[in-house]
C-alpha cells in the first residue's frame, strides 16, 4: 500500500479522496494555488504545497511544479481526482518516468478514450453498440454530406478531442451542416487545440445512461450499475440519479455485463465510466470517462461501495476486492449539483459565503468543501456541493431530496438551490419522464418557474 498519496486536486473532490486516504491509514499531501491558501482541503491535509498563481495553468495544470511537491513530501501516489490533470496521458506517463504511481488508468487507455473517434472504434471492436456516424475525423464538407444523407438528419457533428459539451453543433438538414462543421472546428480548436470533428445521428429524445465499472487489470471487472444523467444544460449534467427511472433489472444485467466483459477484455485498470445515449429501447455508446465521476455517490449510495477506495487499492497492485456476484443494488440515490450561479441565468457568482447550513438527517449526504465564511474565487469551475440523498425507493428519496434541499442554506451568493427546489417538484421529474433537451425545454418555456 501506499505511504503518501498527493491529491493533484481541488474543493471537494481533493476531500473525497482525503477520506478515503485516510480511512486506508495513508498520508496526504494537498496543493493548492495562492486562490485556495484557505481552502478546506489545504487545512485538513496532512501537508500542503503551493503550487503556483490562481490560474489553473499555473497551478493546477502545471505538471512541474506537482512532480515537485511530490518529491519535496515523499509522496509515492498521485491521485488526480476529476477535471484538470485527472485525463492527461503525458502527466501518468510523466509520473511513471519519476516512479510515482498514477492512480487511475494506464496511460495508454487514457490516450484511446481521450480521442473520440479512436474510442468509437474500441467500443465497436469491444462488441459495445454505437451511435451511427462517421467512422473517424471528416475530411471535408462533401464527405460529411454524404454521411450525413446515410446516416439521415438530422446530424450532430462533434469534437474528436471534445468533452463538457465543447464543440458541438446540430445540423437538421444540407444546408446547415457547412455551418455547423466550421462553428464545431473553431470551438475545437479553441477549447482543445485540435479542430477535428466527426458525424454521428443525432437522436431526437434519448436519455443519457452510464454505466460504473471497475476493473484491475488482471482480466477482472464489474459493473456497479448505471446511472441516469438525462437533466442536463447545455450538455453538461446537473441532477443524475440510479438507478435509471427508465431501466428494469434485465436491460440493467445486460448493459452492464457487456461493458464489464468489454473493460476485462482491453485490461482496464480503476474507475471508469462507460455513457451511452439511450433510446426506444436501444444503447449507444458515446464516450468513456477514464476517471472517478462528479456523480459517484450516486452509486456509493445504492451499493455500498467505496469506490474511491478500490482505486486507490488496484493502483497499489491489489486485485478487486469485489466479485459480480457480490454487487447488490439498494434503493434509489439522487444526486443535485450545486453551484455559485444565478438559477435562472446560470451567470456566475463567486463571493464570500455568509451563511453556511447543510441537510442532514438519514440518507442525506452532502459533499462539498464550502464553510461559513469561505470564498467561493472567480478562477475555477463553480460547483459549490454535492447533495445526495438515499431512500429505499424513488418516491422516499425524491421526498428525502425535497426536505433535504429546504434545510440546505447558503447566503451571500447566488446558488442554482432555487432551481432544484422547482425540479423535485415538477411532474414529469417526479416520475422519471424527462431525457437530455428537457431542461432546456423547460428553462424556456415554464413561464409559472419563479426562481
Amino acid at each position: 500500500m501506499f505511504d503518501k498519496i498527493l491529491i493533484a486536486n481541488r474543493g471537494e473532490v481533493a476531500l473525497r479522496v482525503m477520506r478515503a486516504a485516510k480511512e486506508l491509514g495513508i498520508a496526504t499531501v494537498a496543493v493548492y494555488s495562492t486562490a485556495d491558501k484557505d481552502a478546506m482541503h489545504v487545512r485538513l491535509a496532512d501537508e500542503s504545497v503551493c503550487i503556483g498563481p490562481p490560474p489553473a495553468r499555473d497551478s493546477y495544470l502545471n505538471i512541474p511544479a506537482i512532480v515537485a511537491a511530490c518529491e519535496i513530501t515523499g509522496a509515492d501516489a498521485v491521485h488526480p481526482g476529476y477535471g484538470f490533470l485527472a485525463e492527461n496521458a503525458r502527466f501518468a506517463d510523466i509520473l511513471e518516468e519519476h516512479e510515482i504511481a498514477f492512480i487511475g488508468p494506464k496511460a495508454e487507455h487514457i490516450r484511446i478514450m481521450g480521442d473520440k473517434i479512436e474510442a468509437k472504434r474500441t467500443a465497436a471492436r469491444l462488441g459495445i453498440p454505437s451511435v451511427p456516424g462517421s467512422p473517424g475525423a471528416i475530411a471535408n464538407e462533401a464527405e460529411a454530406l454524404s454521411i450525413a444523407a446515410d446516416i439521415g438528419y438530422p446530424v450532430i457533428v462533434k469534437a474528436a478531442a471534445g468533452g463538457g459539451g465543447r464543440g458541438m453543433k446540430v445540423a437538421d438538414g444540407p444546408e446547415d451542416l457547412a455551418d455547423a462543421i466550421a462553428a464545431a472546428r473553431i470551438e475545437a480548436r479553441t477549447a482543445f487545440g485540435d479542430d477535428s470533428v466527426y458525424l454521428e445521428k443525432y437522436l431526437s429524445k434519448p436519455r443519457h445512461i452510464e454505466i460504473q465499472v471497475m476493473g484491475d487489470g488482471h482480466g477482472r471487472a464489474v459493473h456497479l450499475g448505471e446511472r441516469d444523467c438525462s437533466l442536463q444544460r447545455r450538455h453538461q449534467k446537473i441532477w443524475e440519479e440510479g438507478p435509471s427511472p427508465a431501466l428494469n433489472a434485465a436491460q440493467r444485467e445486460e448493459i452492464g455485463g457487456l461493458v464489464a466483459r468489454a473493460v476485462a477484455e482491453l485490461g482496464y485498470v480503476g474507475a471508469g465510466t462507460v455513457e451511452f445515449l439511450y433510446e426506444d429501447g436501444k444503447f449507444y455508446f458515446i464516450e468513456m470517462n477514464t476517471r472517478v465521476q462528479v456523480e459517484h455517490p450516486v452509486t456509493e449510495m445504492i451499493t455500498g461501495i467505496d469506490i474511491v477506495n478500490e482505486q486507490i487499492k488496484i493502483a497499489a497492485g491489489s486485485p478487486l476486492s469485489i466479485s459480480q456476484d457480490d454487487v447488490r443494488f439498494l434503493g434509489a440515490a439522487i444526486e443535485c449539483r450545486i453551484n455559485a450561479e444565478h438559477a435562472r441565468t446560470f451567470i456566475p457568482s463567486p463571493g464570500r459565503i455568509a451563511y453556511f447550513h447543510p441537510p442532514g438527517g438519514l440518507g442525506v449526504r452532502v459533499d462539498s468543501s464550502a464553510y461559513q465564511g469561505y470564498v467561493i474565487p472567480p478562477f475555477y469551475d463553480s460547483l459549490v456541493g454535492k447533495l445526495i440523498v438515499h431512500g429505499r425507493t424513488r418516491t422516499e428519496a425524491m421526498m428525502r431530496l425535497r426536505r433535504a434541499l429546504d434545510e440546505f442554506i447558503i447566503d451571500g451568493i447566488n446558488t442554482t438551490l432555487p432551481l432544484f427546489r422547482t425540479l423535485v417538484r415538477n411532474a414529469d421529474v417526479q416520475n422519471g419522464q424527462y431525457d437530455i433537451h428537457w431542461l432546456e425545454e423547460f428553462l424556456k418555456t415554464d413561464p409559472a418557474m419563479e426562481l
